[in-house]
């Protein structure tokens, strides 16, 4: 199989194109670096099978032409860290729609798989936890920048559908639940008390591109260990041995005046499993060792 990662020098693209190179996959790498980084695929370069462009899902005519040597797009390229979305609501409403626009369009073509990465952010403000990816989304207000994303998101889930529905192009939309470990950079912000190590967000993309009944799907896939904020600071201050101070910081001077977040994030995760027997293996100690031994090797 031969596959094409947008955004595939990223966090969790790097990881998917580990995980395909190791089952004898050809990986196409597409990414512009604007919040991957080359360092996240240096150790593929030479290896059979792997090929990366150092381009945007704005280069029509490469994107066309990687598409048609790949029989599913992975399309995880996008405006992506709350200071960005609310220092940049402009390149974030136009990177995230757009290029799920162009990707869609020219996968059509030749009606190739494409897997959009979503996000829990599109469930926005509601409380009716564990989120079902039928409940409804509760978006924050325009003026508040920060809902951007989210929303711009959620367009990104109707136009994937409507090609779908209308034009039979296969799709599958995953809901990523704050999915973190090694290679994953601090500083976009994003620190939520529900956590889901990539290698189980990894093996589940595997097993639902190989599940016919998972097209035309949302579905999300995360963990529901919960943690209070103060308490996770914490068990990481424990688990390191460190003795640093813990420093609360209001969101208005983290962020902006007025930031809004989401209250909790708890997916619900029974399509996931009906669909391939998803379950969790890690647990939040574990993920918050394999962080810790990351950045200590580092």
């Amino acid at each position: 199989m031969r596959a094409l990662i947008t955004g595939g020098a990223g966090f969790i693209g790097s990881h998917l194109s580990e995980a395909l190179l190791a089952r004898g996959d050809h990986v196409l790498v597409l990414d512009n670096l604007s919040t991957g980084s080359i360092d996240n695929i240096a150790h593929l370069k030479g290896r059979p099978g792997f090929e990366y462009f150092i381009d945007s899902v704005d280069n029509e005519p490469l994107l066309a032409e990687l598409i048609d040597r790949s029989d599913v797009v992975f399309h995880f390229a996008a405006a992506v860290g709350v200071k960005l979305i609310v220092e940049q609501p402009v390149h974030t409403i136009e990177t995230n729609v757009h290029g799920t626009e162009v990707v869609l369009k020219h996968a059509n073509k030749k009606k190739k798989l494409v897997v959009i990465a979503s996000t829990s952010e599109v469930y926005g403000k509601s409380n009716d936890v564990p989120f079902r990816e039928d409940s409804d989304l509760v978006m924050g207000p325009t003026p508040k920048h920060r809902w951007a994303y989210a929303c711009s998101k959620a367009i990104d889930e109707f136009l994937a559908l409507a090609y779908w529905k209308e034009r039979k192009l296969p799709v599958i939309i995953v809901r990523f639940f704050n999915t973190v470990g090694p290679r994953q950079t601090g500083q976009y912000g994003m620190v939520i008390p529900v956590f889901t190590h990539v290698t189980d967000v990894i093996g589940a993309l595997m097993k639902l591109i190989g599940e016919p009944k998972a097209v035309g799907q949302v579905i999300n896939i995360g963990n529901t260990e919960e943690i209070a904020i103060a308490k996770l600071a914490e068990r990481v201050r424990d688990l390191a041995g460190s003795a640093s101070p813990i420093k609360f910081v209001p969101y208005d001077q983290a962020y902006e005046s007025g930031f809004e977040d989401m209250p909790r994030r708890v997916p619900d995760l029974n399509r996931v499993k009906a669909l391939v027997g998803y379950e969790p293996r890690y647990t939040l100690d574990d993920i918050l060792m394999h962080v810790i031994d990351y950045f200590r090797k580092k």
